[in-house]
């Protein structure tokens, strides 16, 4: 008799962290219908649960095949990639660290900005649409369950969702106060990348329209179907800077994207202030352009440094937030190994109550009772075989919970039980 795992969670993603925004849309599934079926025919998975944000695709599953290739040759197929991006790309996680990154990311602690409240809607959504298509079982199920309760109680207890600045908003709020407000103003992003994507996602926020470009138009075009603005070519954006107010510059080039005479240029048929912040690291936007009469240039450093005061204040409510994840982990996990016990439990209680009902059927069949008498006898039995069983039982789970698979195969060879 083997008592082992029958069951493995893995968490396959590409996110932000890794991967440029208009690269990442390659890995986003467009019939996810279709994917959880194919996912079902090429994997032997029992459980699955896929989550798509503009910023993230991750794909949660439970197997008694732990070959997480198989997961990637499926996804390669439906998005028809090369397994070189997935190798560039791709972040795994099994077992216990899946079930950390999940309370991280539910809780906040994993985005773009930490303690935002958009990603544990994002959670909740996924997993009830995969339950509604019947892909969700005992395991994700308690896995998501909690995990959405622990992303509420983290934010309840901690605020860490209060008061939230990253550098899209900083940069934002740093713009609005030069410019008196954005209202009405030409409002222009160059780059695609994570820091473009924060502002851009700020700007929405306070619905102000803006126009998006990076040194490609496809990559332009692809940011602004997932992060909104419209998308303009790269050399149609530096012709038409003169009539821009405010420059989100976010970009990477060993060269400077906006030089001094190309803003000079453009300054000199201005009467209007312009604002230009500069979130390259290395920078792009020539310094000496804060020298120009009506320029404000702000840059990755000024903002960094208004940014990490925000973040020194939130360091202890992220402290606090961890520990009520690991706490989260330890319970879940506790929980999963239960379930692991589940089948051997219903499977005795079944084998048990089948002894009972032959043996209290003969001592019906010999004794004269009326149905009373009957049920009496009959509410005995379950008695008995309840009070017999209790104490092995919960022993069981408790030996499932602390993984002592030798005490766990002791109780169920007493029952002449394998598996």
């Amino acid at each position: 008799m083997a008592i082992m795992n029958r069951f493995e969670i893995i968490n396959a993603r590409v996110t932000y962290k890794k991967v440029p925004i208009h690269i990442l849309e390659k890995f986003t599934f467009k019939d996810l219908e279709n994917t959880y079926r194919s996912f079902k025919k090429d994997i032997s998975i029992k459980e699955c649960v896929i989550l798509q944000t503009c910023n993230r695709v991750e794909v949660y599953i439970t197997t008694d095949n732990p070959d997480h290739r198989k997961l990637i040759d499926s996804w390669v197929k439906n998005n028809d990639l090369s397994n070189e991006l997935f190798n560039d790309y791709l972040e795994l996680s099994t077992g216990k660290d899946a079930v950390l990154h999940l309370l991280k990311l539910a809780s906040g602690l994993d985005s773009l900005v930490v303690g935002e409240d958009q990603i544990l809607g994002q959670v909740k959504r996924a997993f009830i649409s995969a339950k509604k298509m019947k892909h969700v079982g005992s395991h994700l199920g308690l896995l998501f369950d909690n995990a959405i309760k622990i992303g509420g109680n983290v934010r309840t207890n901690t605020g860490i969702n209060k008061g939230i600045i990253s550098y899209g908003s900083m940069a934002v709020k740093l713009a609005e106060e030069n410019l008196k407000g954005l209202n009405g103003k030409s409002v222009m992003i160059i780059g695609s990348g994570e820091a473009a994507s924060l502002v851009a996602k700020t700007l929405k926020k306070h619905k102000t329209d803006f126009i998006v470009t990076s040194r490609t138009f496809a990559r332009a075009k692809s940011f602004s179907e997932t992060a909104g603005g419209q998308p303009i070519a790269f050399e149609k954006a530096l012709d038409i800077l003169k009539d821009i107010d405010a420059l989100f510059v976010a970009t990477t080039a060993p060269y400077f994207i906006i030089p001094y005479e190309r803003a000079k240029n453009a300054m000199r048929d201005r009467d209007k202030p312009m604002i230009i912040v500069d979130l390259s690291n290395p920078r792009t936007v020539e310094e000496k352009i804060s020298r120009l009469k009506g320029v404000k240039l702000i840059n990755i450093d000024e903002v960094s440094t208004l940014v990490e005061r925000n973040l020194n204040v939130r360091k202890e409510k992220m402290s606090d937030a961890r520990r009520i994840i690991e706490d989260g982990v330890y319970s879940i996990e506790s929980r999963m190994k239960r379930l692991e016990v589940e089948p051997d439990v219903s499977t005795l209680f079944k084998k048990v109550h089948m002894i009972r009902e032959r043996e209290l059927g003969k001592a019906l069949h010999m004794l004269d009772l009326d149905d009373k008498q009957k049920k009496i006898v009959e509410n005995l039995s379950h008695a008995i075989v309840e009070g017999i069983l209790s104490n092995p039982i919960n022993t069981l789970k408790k030996a499932s919970e602390c993984g002592d698979k030798e005490l766990m195969k002791a109780i169920l060879k007493l029952f002449k039980y394998e598996r």
